[in-house]
């Protein structure tokens, strides 16, 4: 057998095996195969659907419904960055990746996780504006502004992520490193170096801090300011249709940063490797296939321009 050499990222470069599920026993691959194709082909249909009958229904034309397209074509790149390969893993048994494809696949993974934290925010703030400042609400949310706050949470994900990456490709690694995980996340592959993984792990934390706190406070933020003001309304029916604009966001937002929590306690608690690998797992799938069902059921527009779209002729 090759014996392994702990090397960095140069000419000799390391081949990362994802072991995927450890305790799985080999019977289960086909089932777990078709269980993620089922959740793929879901999330694909889903957003796909939002984004065609946004675009093809001019009522729809409107900052939030802008907004949401965004939303749902992050979660189509997201979960295209990791589900491909696990397909291909339990299907195919095909446990290698390059260390630039592994690498690639961490960026695009943290990137996309960004992004969609920001647009999140993005949309609290065109709820804030609506409910807060409604005769502002014309003036400030212009075609021109929600291009630039949409770009801005995009840029500002692609960036946010790049010392992390840099970081762990001049880490080192056995010849054969082995990911005790389904795809290539960050802290997945900082385990599975032979470094120092100590400041790996603080601008692990870090980032993560970034990413999950600040967006979840100017949410938060955002939510205080609607609440004080939609409980100045004095019309039960004011309020009712003031906290229903809302209402989807809210349950997206939960939904998001319910996951993350998943993932977190997967990694922190001491729980078998299953665990910690399948809580990641739940994080990556759980919000890109709820997203759509949360605005389809409980956004009267969105459900109309979807039927519109599926049936064309009612």
């Amino acid at each position: 057998m090759e014996a392994m050499t702990c090397n960095g990222s140069g000419d000799d470069s390391p081949v990362f095996y994802l072991v995927g599920i450890p305790s799985l026993p080999e019977s289960f691959f086909l089932l777990v195969f078709f269980v993620f194709l089922l959740f793929y082909l879901l999330i694909l249909l889903g957003n796909a659907l939002i984004l065609v009958a946004v675009v093809a229904q001019p009522s729809l034309h409107k900052p939030m419904y802008f907004f949401l397209i965004n939303l749902s074509a992050l979660d189509i790149l997201f979960t295209t960055t990791t589900i491909p390969k696990m397909l291909s893993l339990f299907l195919l048994r095909d446990h290698f990746l390059s260390f630039q494809s592994c690498l690639l696949q961490m960026y695009l993974f943290q990137s996309f996780t960004c992004s969609e934290a920001f647009i999140l925010v993005v949309m609290a703030y065109d709820r804030y504006v609506a409910i807060c400042r409604p005769l502002y609400y014309p003036v400030h949310m212009t075609p021109q502004t929600n291009a630039a706050l949409a770009a801005s949470a995009w840029l500002t994900a692609f960036f946010l992520p790049v010392p992390a990456v840099v970081k762990t490709s001049q880490m080192m690694y056995n010849s054969i490193a082995y990911i005790y995980h389904c795809f290539c996340d960050h802290m997945s592959l900082v385990q599975s170096s032979c470094s120092d993984t100590t400041s790996q792990t603080l601008m692990g934390f870090c980032i993560a801090m970034v990413v999950c706190s600040l967006p979840l406070l100017l949410v938060l933020l955002s939510y205080a300011h609607i609440l004080a003001s939609v409980l100045r309304i004095k019309s039960q029916e004011g309020r009712s249709k003031a906290f229903s604009t809302c209402s989807s966001h809210l349950l997206v937002v939960a939904t998001y940063y319910s996951s993350i929590g998943i993932a977190y306690v997967a990694y922190r608690v001491d729980l078998p490797l299953d665990f910690h690998i399948m809580g990641n797992v739940a994080y990556a799938i759980l919000t890109p296939i709820l997203n759509p069902l949360i605005y389809t059921l409980r956004n009267k527009d969105v459900k109309v321009a979807i039927i519109k779209v599926l049936c064309p002729k009612t």
